[in-house]
């Protein structure tokens, strides 16, 4: 017997392929077999605190956040300006975190050692001086150290906020554990394994933050005029709020993004945008994409 699929399941099965089009970009199905297909031990056991966080809906919305928190670091930013820029490549970008995050969460320890090889030799090439004429490298385990904390803060902070079963303390910990031995592969250090030490690494980098011109127009770029269809801007508008309601304060002040976040709006913008990516999936296509990016 044939199983007609009605409007509802058609529009949901359009909107599951757009996000893991954009998400995983144009190598995103081979990526995906080789993450989950290929044999061999991995880095981080089904079920564990890294797994849960990385395979959730929410990192849309941890990863937005923690883009905007990245680019208060002045050499950072230059970094990124100076040499792939968010203007020019925006899904691109977005297709190497995630592909990133896939193998080194999800593949085999092989296949993520290479990744993590990859990446390495990047930064290497990467370096020059900042406006205020500071130079900057890539490669530099302070800085490496800045960008992992922000990610790491960010996608543990929305997976708590809008993530299906938020972790407990333990599980908090655990993920912040195993996240830094992905940091410390890249060249990281002095990188925080609980949530104690996560809130010590941000004061310790708070009077090295500030928002440049770069980094101001960086969040013009992803909040205000992000690369999307006309159709798409309503539902990024959500995520956005929810990205931006999760920031502290002072990242907030900093970027000009107005005063104290209104906590009833916010956090309810980022549930919809969060659950209106679950339905997107649906089960099957969530499982599809969190195979990719998740479980």
């Amino acid at each position: 017997m044939t199983t007609s699929i009605g409007p509802i399941e058609r529009t949901r099965a359009r909107l599951g392929d757009a996000l893991f089009a954009r998400i995983a970009g144009p190598n995103g199905l081979e990526n995906r077999s080789k993450v989950h297909e290929t044999e061999g031990p991995r880095w981080f056991p089904p079920g564990s605190a890294i797994r849960r966080v990385h395979g959730d809906a929410s990192t849309f919305v941890g990863g937005l956040r923690a883009l905007l928190l990245q680019s208060l670091h002045p050499l950072a930013m230059a970094g990124v300006a100076g040499h792939s820029g968010y203007r020019g490549d925006p899904w691109g970008r977005l297709a190497r975190t995630s592909t990133f995050l896939a193998f080194t969460t999800f593949g085999a320890e092989e296949d993520a050692q290479a990744m993590i090889d990859r990446v390495r030799a990047a930064h290497d090439r990467v370096r020059g001086k900042a406006a205020d004429g500071r130079e900057y490298r890539a490669n530099d385990p302070h800085l490496l150290t800045w960008i992992h904390i922000a990610e790491a803060d960010s996608f543990l902070a929305a997976y708590q906020r809008y993530g299906e079963k938020p972790l407990d303390a333990a599980g908090a910990d655990e993920y912040l554990e195993q996240s830094a031995r992905v940091a410390r592969a890249l060249g990281a250090t002095n990188v925080p394994t609980t949530v104690a030490e996560l809130e010590v690494a941000f004061d310790a980098y708070h009077p090295e933050l500030e928002a440049t011109p770069a980094a101001l127009d960086t969040a013009a770029f992803l909040l205000k005029e992000p690369p999307l269809p006309w159709t798409a801007r309503a539902p990024y508008r959500f995520i956005a709020s929810g990205a931006t309601a999760l920031l502290p304060d002072w990242a907030r002040a900093e970027l000009k993004l107005g005063g104290p976040v209104n906590h009833a709006v916010g956090p309810i913008a980022g549930t919809i945008a969060t659950r209106a990516v679950r339905w997107g999936m649906g089960d099957e296509r969530r499982r599809r994409l969190q195979g990719f990016r998740g479980h």
